[in-house]
C-alpha cells in the first residue's frame, strides 16, 4: 500500500507540473493564433487522448440501476463543457496581459472559491474556509492591484474565470456520482471544442501555416494537459484521499510561477511574492481539517480495533 501511496503522489505532482506549465504554453501559442483557436483545437486533441479509455475494460460503463442514463451523461456532459468553455476563455483571453505566473495562482483560488460557494447549497463552511479565503483576498490584491489601485484587465478575465472553475468542480462533483466520470470528460471537451471552435471561425483568421506554427503549444496544452494530467488523475486518485491529492495539485501555482520565470522571463515584484505566499497558504488551509478529519477517525479506529491484523493504510480504501 506504501508503494502505491508513493506512485500516486508522484503522478499527481506530474500532473500539477504538466498543468503549471501548460500556462506557458496557452502564452506562447497565442503568439501565432487566436485564444478560441487555441482552446478549440487543446479540447479536440485532448478529447481524442480521452476517448481509448472508454474502451478499456476498468473505466467502461457497468451495467447497474444506480448509473445514470445516456440522456443524463450528455446532458450532464454538455453543461459541464459549457462551463469549461467560459472558464477556459476567460483564462485563455486574460492571459493575452497578464503573466503565466500570476494566471497560475489567480486560477487555483476556486480552491477556496468552491467552500464558500457550497454555501448557498446549504453547506457550511468551518473556520479554516474563512481564513484561506481572507487570506486568498489578501494576496490577491497584493499580487494584481497596483500601487494606482488599478488591476489589470487579463487579472479580472482570469478571476472570471477562476469563479466558472468553482462551478465546474462543484457541477462534477455532482454528475461525476451518478455517470462514469470518463464518459463526462470526454462529452464535456468536445462540447467544449466545438463552442471554441465556433466562435473562433466568427472572430479568429484561422490559417493552416499559423496552426502549423503553434504546433508545440497545441500538443501540449491538448494531449499532455488535457488528456494526460487528466488520466493522471483519475488513476492517481484511486489510491489517494481528495484532499491529499488537492494539496499536490495545489502545486501546480508553484509550477506556473517557476515556468514563467524559467521560459518567460517573468518576474515577481517582493510585493507579488508575498501575496503569491499567501494565496498558496489560503490553498493549503482550506485542504487541511479534512486530512486531520481523516487521519483523527483513522487512529481512534486503530485504538478501538482487537483485531491483531494490522490498520490498511488509507490510500487503499
Amino acid at each position: 500500500m506504501q508503494k502505491k501511496a508513493l506512485k500516486s503522489d508522484f503522478l499527481l505532482l506530474l500532473a500539477a507540473f504538466i498543468w503549471g506549465t501548460t500556462f506557458v504554453a496557452q502564452r506562447k501559442g497565442m503568439d501565432h493564433i487566436g485564444p478560441m483557436t487555441y482552446n478549440g483545437l487543446r479540447f479536440a486533441l485532448g478529447a481524442l487522448a480521452v476517448l481509448p479509455l472508454i474502451f478499456m475494460p476498468q473505466f467502461r460503463q457497468r451495467k447497474s440501476p444506480a448509473m445514470a442514463s445516456p440522456m443524463f451523461v450528455l446532458q450532464g456532459g454538455a453543461l459541464a463543457g459549457l462551463i469549461l468553455f467560459v472558464g477556459a476563455s476567460f483564462q485563455q483571453v486574460g492571459l493575452i496581459s497578464t503573466t503565466a505566473g500570476k494566471a497560475g495562482f489567480i486560477t487555483c483560488l476556486y480552491v477556496v472559491i468552491v467552500p464558500i460557494l457550497g454555501l448557498l447549497l446549504g453547506q457550511r463552511c468551518g473556520k479554516a474556509v474563512w481564513i484561506g479565503a481572507i487570506l486568498a483576498v489578501i494576496g490577491l490584491y497584493l499580487l494584481t492591484v497596483e500601487e494606482s489601485l488599478s488591476i489589470g484587465r487579463g487579472d479580472l478575465l482570469v478571476l472570471a474565470g477562476s469563479l466558472f472553475w468553482a462551478l465546474h468542480v462543484i457541477w462534477i462533483g455532482y454528475v461525476a456520482k451518478r455517470a462514469n466520470p470518463v464518459y463526462i470528460a470526454f462529452t464535456q471537451f468536445v462540447v467544449c471544442s466545438i463552442l471554441c471552435l465556433t466562435l473562433a471561425v466568427c472572430t479568429e483568421d484561422i490559417n493552416a501555416r499559423a496552426v502549423r506554427q503553434a504546433a508545440f503549444p497545441i500538443l501540449y496544452g491538448g494531449i499532455l494537459s488535457v488528456g494526460v494530467g487528466f488520466t493522471l488523475q483519475i488513476v492517481s486518485q484511486r489510491h489517494c484521499p481528495p484532499a491529499h491529492a488537492a494539496i499536490i495539485l495545489s502545486l501546480e501555482t508553484v509550477f506556473a510561477a517557476g515556468a514563467g520565470w524559467l521560459m518567460l522571463g517573468e518576474t515577481f515584484t517582493v510585493r507579488g511574492l508575498v501575496g503569491c505566499a499567501l494565496m498558496l497558504a489560503s490553498l493549503l488551509i482550506v485542504q487541511l481539517p479534512p486530512i486531520l478529519s481523516t487521519s483523527k477517525l483513522q487512529v481512534q479506529g486503530a485504538q478501538h480495533d482487537s483485531d491483531p491484523l494490522p490498520v490498511e493504510h488509507p490510500y487503499g480504501q
